[in-house]
């Protein structure tokens, strides 16, 4: 029997690839503002309630000496910021079958989902602990064995010193690998136990997975993510209260056009 010139590759088991082009991630963002402003109230007084933490937390370091972790414990609100979004998820998708929606049903999780999202949440954390424990280290390998000389002297250090640039760009792409794992992890992990019945490792694992067959538009997602990110935080945390929930119900939707068709 002859053999044909060519063999077709095998169909692959699961295939995650949805094919969204980057421009997909400003069609999230305008549903997730949708949201936003369907039942405001509640998104509203979450985003405040992240913007108050927010400075709670910078004012209590800053009082307490701890001023040279400010700019890493900054940082990591990008790693640990899925997890607080929990509950915006929880609005979304109770918008979209149609539940009605409080700030009482947005913090209270279904059965079954509250420990799972608390599980994936202490990773988070655990990563955005390790991130700033870096920092810490790399900030001693560069200026070496000596006290952090406060904000006021960091400033100039970092852009008006070859040694700063050098560490702005080692911090910058350590910081980044630990933003783009934490990213992965969690940009779906977290939707999918609100969404659905999965443990915590099943959730992760599929977001890393769903995340990198989808990278042109999820690399758009984050780069937008970063960018409101930084602008809240320019305005002293206050702008929480709107980009925040603005990007938990996106999150959402960009969840429900890339997850896992049953």
């Amino acid at each position: 029997m002859k053999m044909p010139e060519t063999v077709p590759p095998l169909p692959k088991a699961v295939d995650r690839n949805r094919h969204l082009p980057a421009g997909q991630a400003l069609t999230w963002l305008a549903d997730g503002w949708r949201d936003l402003w369907t039942v405001p109230l509640p998104s509203l007084l979450y985003g405040l309630g992240v913007a108050v933490v927010s400075i709670i937390i910078v004012g209590g370091l800053y009082s307490i000496g701890y001023d040279y972790a400010l700019f890493p414990a900054l940082a990591g609100f990008f790693v640990v910021g899925p997890a607080l979004a929990a509950g915006l998820y929880e609005k979304s998708r109770r918008l979209e079958v149609g539940l009605p929606v409080s700030l009482a049903t947005m913090i209270r999780p279904k059965p079954g989902t509250g420990q799972h999202v608390m599980f994936v949440g202490a990773v988070l954390c655990g990563l955005m602990l390790l991130w700033m424990r870096a920092a810490v280290i790399l900030y001693a390998l560069f200026a070496g064995w000596q006290p952090f000389q406060g904000l006021d002297h960091i400033i100039p250090m970092l852009f008006g010193t070859p040694m700063g640039w050098a560490l702005l760009l080692v911090g910058t792409v350590v910081g980044a690998l630990f933003a783009a794992f934490a990213f992965a992890i969690s940009v779906f992990g977290v939707p999918m136990v609100v969404d659905k019945d999965v443990d915590a490792f099943t959730a992760m694992g599929t977001s890393i997975s769903l995340a990198w067959n989808n990278l042109p538009v999820m690399l758009a997602w984050g780069f937008i993510v970063m960018i409101l990110t930084v602008l809240s935080l320019l305005t002293g945390m206050l702008g929480f209260i709107i980009t925040f929930p603005l990007l938990g119900h996106a999150t959402w939707h960009a969840y429900q056009a890339i997850k896992d068709r049953d």
